[in-house]
């Protein structure tokens, strides 16, 4: 039985989906030829304007195979330059266990290589973003005392960056020997290929240091004055010309944010005195914030072309190139920018991981196929794992060379199987759109009278509506396929997917919150069984729980804040209760969290940190500390439990208890996918969704392919 006989005889309803749209204009149209200039930078030329800036990948020397093929999609993309992220310059320079490259040696140039040959191979220019930590890295593993102007230490709050080991204060002899460094580095970049070259003087690092007098009290020719303050700049800057002749650019990369905010005699701002100073040495100007959180801002707090009223005086003061960031996502935007005189090239980090194809598909018209950075920050909190680089939207990220997956490339379909998806959340859209890309026939079949998931509830709240974009992007592409079928309000159970010809089937159908509650042990312990006690999903169906409201959080990411925020916003008196010792805890690891304090507050959230829900009465929720035990009363007629997840997989082990009738009905396998799976973010589901379909017919049984080192020369002393 088809779908189709399923619709006549009445079983369930089953309408097509269909998705409305305005038309959108898009050309490869003179409006955006200005994306596509070449721009000159010092002796070498970037074929246009998009430049992947440097940015962090968790793609170390443990690991080059996989970021010379993750660098080089980007050049197969579009992108006229493709950086790296950070290169230490020097064992002193030392931030693990965080990840971070090296340009120490021989074998770290020849790791390098592998990448430079991945982006030459498509015509763009290969950067290296040379950098010295300073007193901003503990040189954990190097234990070699951290390099600082003054002696001053980065006091972090977030454990895994705190350190107890605190910097030394840089002598004469220490000031040339880092010049020696970046200089020797440099070189080093050269030989491995790179054609434009760093100085970092940004976010907190060495450079940076020198420049802002709360790190620098130094009382020699390197301190006091602003003119004396860039001196150890300007001379990075000049001896790493030298190094590199008429060879390759040489771009110093600055964070102007704090500089600025502070007045100068003689100019609007230190930061228009530091640039007018510097402004004819380096090749190119690359400008940012100061800290992750204001550079690297998340959609719910940032949005795009947030940096702008901070660097947008610098093509003022300079007539060398300028390259910045704002989680553009938008051409016209982009051409904006460039026609106002803000900046000369569009720099790009996260939305270049979400598409790297994104400027090939400007060029050809194809506007509407850009799959956007939602701005999750997903690739930040990677980084903070210290894994290679994840993405929300592109599930290839980080797997082009380890499983061979690339963003706009598919494997034929090994068989004419049919492939059925039970559930159209981000999980069910990404399995069913891969599939439908490799050529295999796919229906969809969701349901609710809309297809999205969990997303149709959490892009309402406050903040998220751009993280529609996981939906959108995908709804679009799978309208335009004649291969693909899409049904709403289609509650199927075993009995019809048994008999719905399908050969493949993929079950996608999400999670549900418990009412469990938390132990001193730090696991979810029992349930909390009473009236007026909700989860999200409750607040996802309609209901508005009676105020004063209690919201207790212990999933701590996003959800409980924003609940919390969205409650308040709506007149409701709202507390805020967690385990952890800040409010969505996690978020610290996408660079939220001082924003989602700042939200709370704003909207008279009360935040109880520490904090176990003990009891509830219907009129007070009781609080005990965790570490503790002492306890506290709150007003709450109602509570609202953000905690543990568990999968919504009756379908499946409905199925799996008739496993002796799949043969007769034809069906080869059944999955489960996404959090129906394994409850997780969003990245987690598209992720699993992918590689259900990538999977396909697929004969080999390998997980990836691992990495190893280069390692020709044998190990030598460090110097």
């Amino acid at each position: 039985m088809n779908l189709a006989t399923l619709l006549e005889i009445g079983n369930h309803r089953l309408n097509r989906y269909k998705i409305y749209l305005g038309e959108q204009s898009v050309s490869s149209s003179s409006r955006y030829d200005i994306l596509f200039e070449p721009v000159q930078i010092g002796p070498v030329t970037a074929p246009n304007r998009f430049y992947q800036v440097p940015h962090a990948s968790g793609m170390t020397e443990a690991n080059p195979r996989v970021r010379a093929a993750f660098r080089g999609m980007k050049a197969e993309g579009g992108w006229g330059v493709v950086s790296t992220g950070a290169v230490s310059i020097h064992p002193s320079s030392d931030d693990s266990p965080l990840p971070f490259a090296r340009l120490w040696d021989d074998n770290d140039v020849r790791s390098h290589a592998m990448s430079c040959d991945a982006i030459h191979k498509h015509g763009a220019l290969a950067a290296v973003e040379l950098w010295h930590g300073g007193g901003a890295v503990m040189n954990r593993t190097s234990r070699i005392a951290p390099y600082s102007p003054s002696g001053i230490s980065w006091a972090p709050t977030h454990v895994g960056f705190m350190g107890q080991l605190r910097p030394r204060i840089m002598d004469h002899n220490d000031i040339r020997d880092v010049i020696s460094w970046q200089v020797a580095a440099a070189k080093r970049a050269q030989q491995a290929g790179f054609d434009i070259v760093y100085i970092y003087a940004g976010m907190g690092y060495l450079g940076y240091e020198f420049l802002l007098e709360e790190w620098n009290h130094r009382t020699d020719a390197y301190g006091g004055s602003v003119t004396n303050r860039v001196r150890f700049v300007r001379e990075l800057i000049e001896a790493t010309k030298d190094a590199v002749g008429d060879k390759c650019g040489v771009a110093l990369r600055i964070s102007l944010e704090e500089l600025r905010a502070k007045p100068s005699e003689n100019f609007s701002s230190e930061a228009h005195e530091v640039v007018s100073l510097l402004s004819d040495l380096p090749d190119l100007w690359d400008v940012k914030m100061d800290s992750s959180p204001t550079d690297c801002g998340a959609s719910r707090f940032r949005p795009e072309g947030a940096h702008e009223p901070i660097i947008d005086f610098v093509k003022t003061v300079t007539d060398k190139p300028v390259v910045g960031v704002g989680r553009f996502t938008s051409p016209d935007t982009m051409v904006s920018q460039i026609k106002r005189g803000v900046l000369d090239l569009i720099g790009g980090a996260r939305p270049s991981i979400a598409d790297p194809f994104l400027p090939n598909k400007i060029r050809e018209g194809r506007v509407d196929e850009i799959r956007e950075c939602i701005g999750c920050n997903i690739c930040i909190a990677s980084w903070h794992d210290g894994v290679p680089v994840r993405c929300t939207q592109n599930a290839t990220a980080g797997e082009e060379w380890r499983k061979g997956w690339h963003p706009e490339k598919f494997a034929s379909p090994g068989s004419s199987d049919k492939i059925l998806i039970v559930g159209a959340g981000p999980a069910g859209l990404e399995a069913g759109l891969i599939a439908a890309r490799r050529g295999y026939q796919v229906t969809i079949a969701e349901k609710s009278n809309e297809m999205g998931g969990r997303l149709l509830f959490e892009t309402k709240l406050p903040g998220l509506n751009t993280w529609a974009r996981v939906n959108e992007y995908r709804l679009y592409a799978l309208k335009q396929m004649s291969n693909v079928e899409l049904y709403l309000d289609s509650e199927l159970d075993a009995e019809d997917i048994l008999n719905l010809e399908h050969q493949r089937v993929a079950i996608a159908t999400g999670s549900y919150w418990t009412k469990a509650l938390y132990s001193s042990l730090e696991i979810p312990l029992g349930e909390l069984n009473k009236p007026n006690v909700y989860t999200p999903d409750d607040l996802a169906r309609g209901v508005v729980p009676e105020s004063p409201v209690l919201v207790y959080d212990f999933d701590n990411y996003y959800l409980g804040g924003v609940i919390a925020e969205s409650l308040a916003q709506q007149g409701i008196e709202v507390s805020y209760a967690t385990p952890a010792g800040h409010a969505s805890a996690w978020t610290i690891m996408t660079n939220e969290q001082p924003y989602v304090h700042q939200a709370l507050d704003v909207c008279n959230v009360d935040v109880h940190t520490q904090k176990l829900l003990s009891a509830f009465d219907g009129g007070e929720a009781t609080l005990s500390n965790i570490f503790t035990n002492k306890s506290q009363r709150v007003p709450a007629k109602s509570v609202v439990i953000v905690g543990l997840r568990m999968p919504n997989d009756g379908i499946y082990q409905s199925l799996m208890a008739r496993s002796e009738d799949f043969a007769k009905a034809g069906i080869k396998s059944i999955h489960t996918i996404g959090d129906a799976l394994a409850p997780g973010a969003l990245v987690h589901a598209v992720h699993s969704g992918h590689s259900f379909s990538r999977e396909l017919d697929r004969q080999s049984n390998d997980l990836y392919l691992r990495d190893i080192p280069v390692a020709e020369y044998p190990p030598g002393p460090v110097i």
